[in-house]
């Protein structure tokens, strides 16, 4: 290990111990977890750490980041009840099939419009790349049990799934910057979505079932000890993952769907306590990355124009919004509704590993550094805005809901 990551290991190490000592103070704030690690690590970068080996390393960093995404996904899909998605299924489905494509479709539009010195594929590849949301930076929201459970879950699902529909429009968009690593032919956008998105679910639902069915066997039959139940639960995740990615799927959308059979298929529901170890491994990984991505804000911080930062903006507000506003028609959703699920679509872990994955395949995509500045500048301004206000925007929302009729689309 050479010094440079010793000092990262240790400098993340004493901010983990920190964060823990100050958790339960802060937890009924306006800051969250990745608002810290990300202002840590861009203000630490510059005087205490040299990122250069680390950040030389990208697919160590690609790893760390994919594993985190996939317990987030798991974990979070295990706590849905999955009698209530099947009958709410309208709303998660909207998001899904006609919010994900718009936004992406908005997203590229715009981008090619603001952002001059990029090409056309590159603005699909922004679009992209920041059309899947992350419930984990509104988790005062999945939370809020104040808020129904449609549109608590709504959001969940969106967030679970929406990765495995950006990912074909990625590929797609990717193979026509001219990467060679993916040598797909352009024609093949059909197939490709159903590899990644058929699969994955096909892979997780069969883990899901076996694991969740084997888990209750083993715990009926005492078999089973506490401990080994939360590792058990924790390697289901990484299973489908590994699997899924193995025979071409996502690995994201199965470890989504794995969680989420596992939590049904078991007569002995998975339980908090089963869950956390997941959860707890997910949000460690989960810091680290976001500690990195601070690092890596510091160093680009000073780059960014205000072509960049417009777009920023509006793919957080109208390229998210108008999407979402279209997709909902014919529910009879109260505006609010309509507005608060176009609010809080946050962009975080799943945009990192996109962005990721694109420099990997392609060696930095011709070297632009617009596309991938337009992509971190969005994901840190939806770290603090949307982070700041999700207890806020919960609160008021959970106040407006209390007053609508008991016959109200939203309940």
């Amino acid at each position: 290990m050479t010094s440079e990551i010793e000092y990262f290991v240790i400098t993340f190490a004493v901010l983990l111990f920190l964060f823990a000592l100050v958790s339960r103070k802060i937890s009924g704030t306006i800051v969250t977890a990745p608002m810290i690690f990300v202002a840590a690590g861009l203000l630490l970068s510059p005087e205490g750490l040299d990122f250069v080996s680390i950040s030389s390393n990208s697919t160590l960093i690609l790893n760390i980041a994919e594993l985190a995404l996939i317990l987030t996904l798991f974990s979070d899909a295990s706590k849905i009840e999955l009698h209530t998605l099947l009958s709410e299924e309208k709303l998660p489905g909207r998001l899904l099939i006609i919010g994900t494509p718009l936004t992406i479709a908005f997203g590229a539009i715009v981008a090619a419009l603001l952002l001059k010195d990029i090409t056309l594929a590159e603005a699909g590849l922004i679009g992209a790349m920041l059309s899947p949301t992350d419930a984990g930076l509104g988790q005062a929201i999945v939370n809020n049990t104040k808020i129904p459970a449609k549109i608590r879950q709504a959001l969940n699902v969106e967030s679970g799934l929406n990765d495995g529909g950006a990912i074909p429009f990625f590929l797609f968009f990717l193979i026509l910057t001219g990467g060679e690593a993916l040598e797909q032919p352009v024609g093949t956008l059909i197939v490709l979505a159903f590899e990644q998105i058929g699969i994955g679910m096909l892979v997780g639902a069969a883990i899901g079932l076996a694991g969740g069915w084997l888990s209750s066997k083993a715990v009926r039959v005492r078999w089973m000890t506490g401990l080994y139940r939360k590792i058990g639960f924790m390697s289901l995740a990484v299973i489908s993952w590994l699997v899924s990615d193995l025979i071409g799927g996502s690995g994201f959308i199965a470890a989504f769907t794995g969680g989420l059979i596992t939590q049904a298929a078991g007569k002995i529901k998975a339980t908090e306590e089963e869950i956390i170890l997941t959860e707890a491994e997910g949000n460690i990984l989960s810091c680290t990355v976001f500690f990195i991505f601070g690092i890596t804000v510091s160093a680009r911080i000073f780059t960014i124009s205000w072509p960049i930062f417009t777009y920023a903006v509006l793919s957080l507000t109208l390229i998210r919004m108008l999407p979402v506003a279209i997709s909902l028609i014919g529910i009879k959703l109260h505006s609010e509704t309509v507005l608060f699920l176009g609010w809080f679509g946050p962009r975080g872990l799943a945009s990192v590993v996109l962005l990721l994955t694109a420099m990997e395949e392609t060696g930095g995509i011709g070297g632009n550094e617009t596309l991938s500045i337009a992509v971190i500048t969005t994901v840190f301004l939806s770290v603090f805005v949307q982070g700041a206000t999700a207890g806020p925007g919960s609160e008021w929302y959970a106040r407006i809901v209390a007053k609508l009729p008991a016959d109200a689309p939203e309940k």
